[in-house]
């Protein structure tokens, strides 16, 4: 053998730290890849029954909670945490209201999808939306109205609310229309239409999920009584509708990308003039916060906000009586109870919910005061302070699951989050998110080494060890 054809020491060691580099990288993966096995057989989320939900702590009220997503359940809690009620017979559960009657009796949205064709489904899967009322003491469910739809995705009917004994008002995804039916007769008495006041090429996707109506509530007293709030979250705004002029420009909350304001909000409940209002508690969903805005000489300011460090894509918040907030954080994972002082005074933990209702205080926040009322103080992720954050805003090893959104825009994380497996919560997902990120480096890092040994001089610029 000729001394040229001897490796150098050179050779010799970048050989040796690319095969230590691969170990590591196989490492890695092999680490992350057995976490989420574990926690895909141990979680038992992934085939949910009424025994694997958690019992609550103590309130003075039953508490419901609806998910939706990647799990479709309805919960009811007794005052001492105990589970009284469940069901998880619909794909998904969306609004929930306490009936006036009796607080143990409760309406609801849900959504079921249909795989199978007919005469609304030329193209399955498509949607059968509903809205039902359950006895919680009983178990017994009653269909009030119900529609089938020609889609799966957009397709459903996030909210309704009562008007009358026989009227309801239903925010329709399906569609992008706002529409009050008679159950009974089930004929359609009034409708609005988002494109009549809105252009299509603004908002989401257009047909395909354009305004996606995702809230509706009806307000009953005041000088504006009779009027119809609704939230058109892909265009960044809260709207309200006079049965007989349409659309109230002047208060609009929000416009279109301002995200100053709010970024694709769930669920605003409307605070009368009775109560400290006219007022809005409104999630910001892709901003990881709950706020609220008072109506003042003629605009909408806002006055009050809260988020943790933990919080991600609250989907709720309903004003109590006694001044807390109720939060419904989805991809938190949890229901929580916000006191005066902006301390978490009560949680449970919830797969992905969507709305969280205290029964015996009134639907929505109907019985609580607005944030000026009671002189409520903001608090934001910053108040919470931490011992150590590396640099992320937030401490990794309390949250790990942050990481990966720290590093990723937020709507795409959370789009990602809503589309995993039930088991796999934001922790899991770092641990998919970290793989793929090794396996990329990884992979680059090949082409680079392949592209040396031929000669061609290339350069990674997160990567600029030799070898």
């Amino acid at each position: 053998m000729s001394e040229q054809s001897l490796p150098s020491l050179t050779d010799v060691r970048s050989v040796l730290s690319r095969n230590r580099l691969r170990i590591a990288f196989i490492a890695v993966i092999l680490l992350s890849a057995a976490a989420l096995a574990t926690s895909a057989s141990e979680d038992g989320l992934s085939t949910a029954t009424e025994a694997d939900v958690p019992n609550a702590p103590e309130t003075d009220n039953h508490t419901v909670i609806t998910e939706s997503g990647r799990a479709g359940t309805i919960t009811a809690y007794t005052p001492d945490g105990e589970v009284m009620y469940y069901n998880n017979t619909r794909t998904k559960y969306f609004d929930v209201d306490p009936t006036e009657d009796d607080p143990l009796t409760v309406e609801y949205t849900a959504t079921d999808t249909i795989h199978s064709a007919g005469p609304t489904c030329s193209d399955p899967p498509c949607s059968r939306n509903v809205l039902e009322r359950v006895d919680l003491e009983t178990g017994e469910v009653e269909v009030l109205y119900e529609r089938y739809d020609y889609k799966e995705t957009a397709g459903e009917w996030h909210d309704a609310t009562r008007i009358n004994d026989t009227h309801v008002a239903i925010a329709d995804i399906v569609a992008d229309q706002v529409f009050v039916v008679n159950t009974e007769t089930e004929v359609v008495d009034w409708l609005w239409d988002a494109q009549s006041d809105f252009p299509v090429e603004e908002g989401g996707p257009y047909p395909e999920d354009w305004a996606h109506i995702n809230d509706v509530e009806y307000i009953e007293e005041g000088e504006h009584e009779g009027r119809i709030m609704a939230s058109l979250r892909n265009q960044d705004q809260v709207v309200f509708l006079d049965p007989e002029e349409g659309l109230v420009d002047d208060w609009t909350l929000g416009s279109e990308n301002d995200y100053d304001v709010q970024y694709e909000q769930h669920n605003p409940d409307y605070i009368p003039e009775s109560q400290g209002g006219p007022a809005i508690v409104v999630a910001d969903s892709e901003q990881g916060r709950v706020q609220e805005f008072q109506r003042e000489d003629g605009e909408w300011n806002r006055t009050w906000q809260w988020a943790d460090e933990q919080i991600q894509w609250p989907r709720d918040a309903d004003r109590l009586p006694n001044g807390n907030t109720l939060i419904a954080d989805s991809h938190g994972n949890r229901v929580i109870e916000v006191n005066e002082e902006g301390e978490i005074v009560w949680e449970v933990g919830s797969t992905l919910p969507y709305e969280a209702e205290r029964l015996e205080t009134g639907a929505e926040s109907e019985g609580g005061q607005s944030a000026a009322e009671l002189g409520l103080e903001s608090r934001t992720a910053d108040d919470d302070g931490g011992d150590s954050d590396d640099g992320f805003g937030f401490n990794p090893l309390e949250y790990p699951g942050n990481l990966l959104e720290e590093l990723l825009p937020h709507r795409i994380h959370n789009g990602l989050l809503f589309a995993t497996p039930i088991w796999m919560g934001s922790t899991e997902f770092a641990a998919v998110g970290i793989a793929l990120l090794v396996g990329v480096t990884w992979a680059a890092l090949e082409v680079r080494w392949q592209l040396r040994d031929a000669g061609i001089r290339f350069r990674l610029p997160f990567y600029r060890r030799d070898g």
